[in-house]
C-alpha cells in the first residue's frame, strides 16, 4: 500500500529535480544513456525508501547522494567497462563563460576513476564542502580530500600550464 502522501511529495520532488539529477549523472558516466539508468535507479531506491524516511527535509542532498552512490557501485560491478572517448564534444547546457574551457576539463575527467570524478563533481561542480561530498559519498572527509587532491593533480598534469588560472581557482575553493 503506498502513502499518498509521499506520492504527491515523490512527484513534485521529481518534477524540480530530475534534470539536474539527470544531468549530474551525465557529469559522473559522459554518457546519457547510462546517466538516464543512473537516475531512474536512484529515484527508484529514493520512491522505495521514502515512507521510511524520518526527515523528508533534505531530499535533493539525499538524492544526489543516491545518484552519486548508484554511479559507483555500477561502476564496481562493471568494471570491465571502459567509457569510449568520441571526436565529438559532449552535450553541455548553453550559456556561461569559459564553456570551451569546460569542455576541455571535463573531457579530462575521462581518465579519473569513478570515486575521483564523484569526489570532483561533488565538490567543484555542486559546490558541496569537503564535510557534504563526505556524507554524499559514505567516506570520510581525509577521503575526500585526498581524491580531490589525486583527481586534480592528475587533470593538472593532463591538461599542462594553459589552464594555470583554472588551478588557481580550484586551489581557492578545495
Amino acid at each position: 500500500m503506498t502513502d499518498p502522501t509521499w506520492n504527491a511529495e515523490f512527484t513534485r520532488h521529481f518534477d524540480l529535480t530530475a534534470d539536474s539529477m539527470r544531468f549530474t549523472a551525465y557529469l559522473l558516466c559522459g554518457n546519457w544513456h547510462e546517466a538516464e539508468d543512473v537516475v531512474q535507479a536512484a529515484f527508484l531506491k529514493l520512491y522505495l525508501a521514502g515512507p521510511k524516511l524520518a526527515r523528508r527535509d533534505g531530499l535533493t542532498a539525499y538524492t544526489r547522494k543516491i545518484v552519486v552512490r548508484t554511479f559507483i557501485g555500477e561502476r564496481r560491478r562493471m568494471r570491465w567497462r571502459r567509457e569510449k572517448l568520441t571526436d565529438s564534444p559532449p552535450e553541455m547546457p548553453s550559456g556561461g563563460e569559459h564553456i570551451e574551457d569546460r569542455l576541455v576539463v571535463w573531457q579530462a575527467m575521462s581518465v579519473l576513476g569513478a570515486r575521483q570524478r564523484a569526489v570532483l563533481v561533488l565538490r567543484f561542480w555542486h559546490d558541496l564542502s569537503v564535510e557534504e561530498t563526505a556524507s554524499a559519498l559514505g567516506c570520510t572527509t581525509g577521503t575526500v580530500k585526498s581524491q580531490s587532491a589525486r583527481g586534480v593533480a592528475t587533470l593538472r598534469q593532463r591538461l599542462g600550464p594553459q589552464y594555470a588560472d583554472l588551478w588557481q581557482e580550484v586551489s581557492r575553493r578545495a
